[in-house]
């Protein structure tokens, strides 16, 4: 068994009041206005309660994007490298009121704001609203802010309040939380559910209705947390925007049966044919030396180590490293690594997180083929013949981004080979709200050519096939 993190006391900040309700109830911060703002600028910021929420912060901003968060407590640009190519436009001038706060949790992997404290969200609300709620996770092991620029800057200007969990737990050390193998990922789950509830009862206190529609999105992990919610939690939404979500099967594939390959091929004990075999497109081989630095390694002992302890309790032990060498390092064990023979426990835990296809609510997902850490053989082709076997194909439409990549930062590196899928995810996004909202059914499945000219990094359209 591993043991559980106790919570801490919440190191109190210098640069907001905070009060204390008698009786138990949870610490707020008291919810300032600048003088002069009335009428539709952060009214009923006083009114706002975030359900279930241990403790919670309101702030009036006169931007609520990075632009004019960049540099300040309610945003971290740390937490987002990578995600974006250079060059992406990025809108601002959205004015609002955005709280930040914690859930109850015995885990305390996020120190973001001195709090040492999971299950940590962000919820921002326009003044301008649409009637539209937008919920995410992070992706990876990010915290709360990471898709600020990819996601929230885009879904504010456009008019959605928004939400997004730090998951309960974050951080190369993710697997220390939770008793059981697959606690930690379980958690993401139910920290996504629960945010999404009070996410919607804090939109009806700052606008005197519920919203009107809820979207669930998100990329990688986020991606996964969409599947599920519309898988498990449909009733929640009314739709989803899934980029490149992980893929959980307890009899595979899933992580744990491509990634032994790849660290094994890092170590030059595989070829580029086994490769191949476990799902990796060859055209992405330029790839695979980024890849084997910054992600194979640590990717497979971290959730080998979430899912399957007893393989190696020793790597990484109690924590992935202490230095960035050591936390990027595979566990030596982790090339010979072969789920399929590993004891029934192991897909039980994986089950525990599994993903069945069986989305309750329209869904769009995009993948790139040049995917080098989730496969697309591997993962959404797999996913969206999961969908077609429970029936929902009619729920569900599947854009494969040609020359796309698992992380549009890397395009910057390789502009003449990628392309950003950031541009497809807002069109995708856009083409989401359509079919909800007005019946406009996507274009059918199809595979985005890479277009021979104009701005890859802004635009896309769903309806060119290159």
């Amino acid at each position: 068994m591993r043991p559980r993190r106790r919570a801490v006391p919440l190191l109190a900040t210098a640069l907001l009041m905070v009060t204390v309700a008698g009786g138990g109830a949870p610490a707020r911060a008291s919810a300032h206005t600048p003088s002069g703002a009335h009428g539709g600028h952060c009214a009923r910021q006083d009114r706002i309660d975030v359900p279930r929420a241990e403790h919670q912060e309101s702030a009036c901003l006169p931007d609520l994007t990075t632009a004019a968060l960049a540099g300040t407590r309610y945003t971290d640009t740390a937490d987002q490298t990578g995600l974006a190519a250079a060059g992406t436009r990025r809108p601002s001038g959205v004015p609002g009121i955005q709280i930040d706060g914690y859930f109850p949790d015995d885990s305390r992997l996020n120190t973001t704001h001195g709090w040492h404290h999971d299950a940590q969200f962000v919820i921002r609300l326009p003044d301008d609203w649409n009637g539209g709620l937008v919920v995410t996770g992070a992706p990876g092991t990010r915290k709360q802010y990471a898709t600020d620029a990819l996601i929230s800057d885009h879904v504010l200007a456009r008019g959605y309040a928004y939400a997004s969990t730090d998951k309960g737990n974050s951080g190369p050390d993710f697997h220390t939380d939770g008793g059981r193998p697959g606690d930690a990922i379980a958690e993401w789950n139910r920290r996504t559910t629960e945010l999404t509830r009070a996410a919607r009862a804090a939109v009806a206190d700052r606008y005197g209705q519920r919203p009107l529609r809820t979207y669930i999105t998100g990329i990688s992990n986020g991606g996964y947390l969409t599947r599920w919610q519309l898988e498990n939690r449909p009733e929640l939404y009314d739709g989803g925007v899934d980029w490149e979500g992980t893929l959980w099967t307890a009899e595979g594939p899933n992580l744990l049966t491509s990634l032994p390959t790849a660290v094994a091929y890092g170590t030059d004990e595989a070829s580029a044919t086994d490769m191949a075999r476990a799902g990796f497109a060859p055209e992405s081989g330029f790839l695979w030396p980024y890849h084997q630095q910054a992600y194979w390694g640590v990717t497979q002992k971290t959730y080998r180590a979430e899912l399957d302890p007893s393989y190696d309790p020793h790597c990484p032990g109690p924590s992935a490293g202490g230095t960035t060498e050591e936390i990027l390092a595979p566990c030596a064990s982790d090339a010979s690594y072969v789920y399929e023979r590993r004891p029934a426990s192991v897909r039980k835990a994986v089950g525990r997180i599994a993903l069945t296809g069986r989305i309750g609510k329209p869904m769009i997902t995009l993948h790139g083929d040049l995917d080098a850490l989730l496969p697309l053989a591997a993962d959404s082709g797999v996913y969206d013949r999961m969908i077609s076997e429970r029936g929902r194909e009619r729920l569900h439409r599947f854009y494969t981004v040609e020359d796309g990549t698992h992380v549009d930062g890397l395009y910057d590196r390789h502009p003449d080979r990628l392309r950003p899928i950031l541009p497809c995810y807002r069109a995708a996004l856009s083409a989401l709200t359509a079919w909800v909202e007005r019946g406009a059914a996507p274009p059918a499945d199809r595979t985005l050519r890479r277009p021979g000219g104009g701005d890859l990094v802004n635009s896309c359209s769903l309806r060119d096939r290159g």
